[in-house]
């Protein structure tokens, strides 16, 4: 705007008067340039107020968009806050990847054979322990997800183990050891060092006490 401006001043200012003649002819000439002077003004006039509007569309055109994508913004609020929070709390409890979800609890199986100690270690480092069971259902549930993923029901580490008092049994989660489905005659702690926990064991696919450092499958469980 600012090189127009000049160059409508050098045109209006540059532009060459009539040559002075005599008394009417001077007088017709005054005439003629106060008419030329007065559409030179205007002429001028005309293009100032040209740019200015063009300057002030331009500038309403980028407030509105400036105001349009404001708009379009979602406001936050403490309550869109705190939702978001809990959508974000529910994904991470949830049974995802490998953990199968059952009577509020995730279930893993480990398929590679490790010792009682490692197969808990391992347990630990996915943020749950050694499978603990307390019901009929659960024991169901353990065999299945074993059998899905070996097609076979092997024996297999769980969380029970004595190893801290001679048939003081207990579950490496801390949860009560409130349900048991022995095998017949066991557990026998057999010579004395059977102090961990395997299921699956013999026909009748029930629990059995073994011994710890021998590497089995075995399941993890975690709180949901």
């Amino acid at each position: 705007m600012t090189r127009r401006l000049a160059v409508y001043k050098e045109w209006f200012s540059s532009s060459s008067m009539p040559p002075l003649r005599s008394a009417e002819a001077t007088h017709t000439g005054t005439e003629e340039e106060k008419l030329i002077l007065q559409q030179r003004i205007i002429i001028f006039s005309i293009c100032i107020s040209s740019n200015m509007k063009m300057l002030t569309v331009s500038a309403l055109v980028c407030a509105m968009m400036a105001l349009t994508r404001a708009a379009a913004l979602p406001e936050a609020s403490p309550e869109n806050d705190q939702t978001a929070k809990s959508h974000l709390v529910k994904r991470s409890t949830s049974c995802t990847g490998r953990w199968s979800e059952f009577s509020g609890r995730c279930f893993h199986y480990v398929p590679r054979p490790m010792t009682w100690a490692k197969a808990e270690k391992n347990c630990l480092t996915m943020g749950g322990n050694l499978a603990s069971v307390h019901n009929e259902l659960e024991y169901h549930e353990l065999q299945r997800l074993i059998m899905s993923a070996s097609y076979e029901y092997k024996e297999t580490w769980i969380g029970g183990s004595d190893a801290q008092e001679e048939n003081q049994w207990f579950w490496s989660d801390g949860t009560p050891f409130d349900y048991m489905n022995w095998c017949p005659g066991e557990p026998n702690n057999h010579s004395g060092r059977q102090s961990c926990l395997q299921i699956n064991h013999g026909a009748q696919k029930c629990w059995d006490d073994y011994h710890c450092h021998f590497k089995k499958p075995s399941v993890c469980v975690k709180k949901i």
